[in-house]
């Protein structure tokens, strides 16, 4: 016996040295230095392992294979009596246990109502508790949920249902100067001698029913009729449903605009946002720290909200604080005294307002360990300014894309303050990025510039029944295209330089010139529209357009702004607008949009 072990473990040893010369004849292949390669991410990288602009985010942690509704029933069953949400304004508390009975109700409704797997629901409002319930009722069901803008006025709201074919929408009768039961009147009259669930539209066909949350409207249901349309028999129906919902299967639908200005459909399945919700929560610290308390200001319909903050809050098990169904600095930093949040999101153009909040100094902000700014460009002077005037040492920038659902780099909140105003920090678990020349893909040395592209469980499905759009920026390789430029170190930190694209970020929303320019050339006096971003500094970017009146017109500001009201949403009206003669062409005739931006914040002294 003894004998034959000794013959088993020679044989073994052989056997694993064979396997060790055969890696190392893998490893010393030209071009496939594995050192040069990979990166490990658990913790900030220390060690400059990288000799490429090409990062592997490797990490000991796997990834998840759960449905959002399984994150958070497991979450639930750990925490039943933790705050899951707060709606501060609305005074709605929920614990988890409670949340989750709402969810269950809600879903099992939806089914009620005829809605079934697959089936596509707008979500179209402010921060309101019913956005986070449909949020998780729809994942629960196999509801593929519609992040719809709230600033979305009737023709672009049209376009979206019909793009992505909505069975149903969920909305508030009105919201400020938004009257979202209207709008949807106008577009279906037919719904006002509708039986509710049964609507026939001409305009929007696959529309079915509408769900209003705080009023009654003939043709709509009310969201009590929804929650107590689901029997037992219902309820049993949902629990069937969750052996057949995988992992893979689409449950979100972001909407973002394109170079054409048409909104694409960005459709994100649940191992696309658990797992992104999972380790951005991770790289934060979330899985370690006490319950955490997240102030969540961002809008809901943005993945930086809904994700970042819904998502996170089932995998993690913290407790979302929604200040204000929007965006309100003065509500926000009450919010973070009055709930003792931990941990805050914002654009900057949110922080910018937080720190210049004129009794700021008379707050108790002693709670906050960290925050996260996100979703356009943050200055680094801004950043410093937050953790000197606010107190938030463990902030961080994160990046990423709606298309990648949506973080693929970010700081670590233990960082040195180079590297968190300088930086958008390190590639996330499990991704991959590289940095290539745009004219040859060919991935560039270590600090220079080019185009960031992605790779990895992050990037979405597609854009909906959109495979042209979906191949432009998805490569059959499985490489995502940002259309940004940034250049990468040695630890795979990552600067943002510009972008390719002609995007405007105002104050965290992404804006295409195309779609503005679109619009304004149906005004009858304009001949040619050309928009572009120029620099604010509480903005980071605001809108100009700069206009050719069709020869013999005149117009003015006032009459082209009013023109715009009511038609695009708030956001994308041009804060300046400028009629020109000409503008700056290139030898082949077509403009030359930096050099306009030039001219144009010349011309306005900024």
């Amino acid at each position: 016996m003894i004998s034959l072990c000794a013959h088993l473990v020679r044989n073994q040893r052989v056997l694993l040295g064979s396997l060790a010369a055969r890696r190392r004849s893998w490893i010393c292949q030209a071009g496939l230095p594995a050192v040069s390669r990979g990166i490990h991410v658990d913790s900030p990288p220390v060690v400059p392992t990288l000799t490429t602009s090409y990062a592997h985010g490797t990490s000991s942690t796997s990834l998840l294979d759960s449905t959002v509704g399984e994150t958070l029933q497991r979450t639930t069953d750990l925490w039943p009596d933790r705050e899951a949400v707060v709606f501060v304004q609305d005074g709605i508390r929920k614990t988890f246990a409670q949340f989750q009975e709402d969810v269950d109700r809600a879903a099992a409704g939806l089914l009620a109502v005829g809605l079934q797997k697959g089936d596509r629901l707008g979500i179209w409002g402010p921060n309101i508790y019913e956005w986070v319930l449909f949020q998780f009722a729809t994942a629960k069901a196999g509801i593929i949920q519609v992040s719809v803008n709230p600033a979305y006025q009737m023709n672009e709201v049209e376009y979206a249902l019909k793009k992505v074919g909505c069975k149903a929408i969920i909305c508030p009768e009105e919201f400020k100067t938004q009257k979202y039961c209207d709008m949807l009147t106008q577009l279906c009259p037919e719904i006002l001698s509708s039986r509710p669930g049964d609507l026939r539209s001409a305009r929007l066909p696959d529309l079915r029913s509408v769900i209003v949350v705080d009023g009654r409207r003939a043709g709509m249901f009310h969201l009590d009729d929804v929650m107590q349309a689901g029997d037992s028999a219902h309820m049993r129906q949902l629990q069937e449903l969750q052996k057949k919902l995988c992992c893979d299967d689409p449950i979100n639908i972001q909407f973002t605009s394109g170079t054409t200005g048409y909104p694409k459909g960005a459709t994100l399945s649940h191992h696309n946002i658990v797992n992104n919700a999972y380790f951005v929560g991770r790289r934060l610290g979330y899985h370690w720290r006490p319950p955490v308390r997240l102030c969540l200001p961002v809008p809901l319909y943005h993945c930086f909200g809904s994700v970042g903050g819904g998502i996170c809050m089932a995998v993690h098990g913290l407790t979302s604080v929604f200040p204000s169904p929007s965006y309100d600095g003065k509500a926000n930093i009450a919010a973070i005294e009055s709930e003792k949040c931990s941990f805050v999101y914002g654009t900057p153009t949110m922080y910018v307002d937080m720190v210049n909040q004129p009794d700021l100094h008379k707050r108790d902000l002693s709670s906050l360990t960290g925050g996260v700014m996100a979703g356009s460009s943050c200055p680094p002077e801004l950043l410093k300014q937050v953790v000197s005037t606010m107190g938030i040492k463990e902030v961080v920038i994160g990046y990423g894309t709606t298309e990648n659902s949506p973080v693929t780099f970010c700081g670590a909140p233990s960082d040195n303050m180079e590297r968190k105003s300088e930086t958008i920090g390190y590639i996330m678990e499990h991704l991959e990025a590289k940095i290539v020349d745009p004219d040859t893909q060919l991935v560039v040395p270590l600090g220079t510039k080019g185009e960031i592209m992605i790779r990895g469980y992050c990037v979405m499905l597609e854009y909906w029944n959109d495979k042209e759009k979906t191949d432009e920026c998805i490569g059959k390789d499985g490489w995502y295209h940002t259309g940004d430029i940034g250049r990468m170190d040695a630890l795979s930190y990552c600067k943002i330089e510009g972008r390719m694209k002609d995007m405007i970020i105002r104050g965290g929303e992404n804006i295409y010139p195309a779609e503005i320019e679109q619009f304004l050339h149906k005004h009858p006096k304009v001949k040619e529209a050309q928009v572009v971003g120029v620099k604010d500094a509480r903005m980071g970017e605001e809108i100009c357009a700069c206009i050719k009146l069709v020869d013999g017109q005149t117009c003015s500001v006032e009459e082209m702004k009013d023109f715009c009201k009511g038609q695009i949403a708030h956001f994308k009206i041009p804060r300046f607008i400028l009629f020109v003669n000409s503008y700056p062409l290139t030898v082949t005739g077509k403009i030359q949009k930096n050099k306009l931006r030039e001219a144009v914040e010349k011309q306005l002294k900024l």
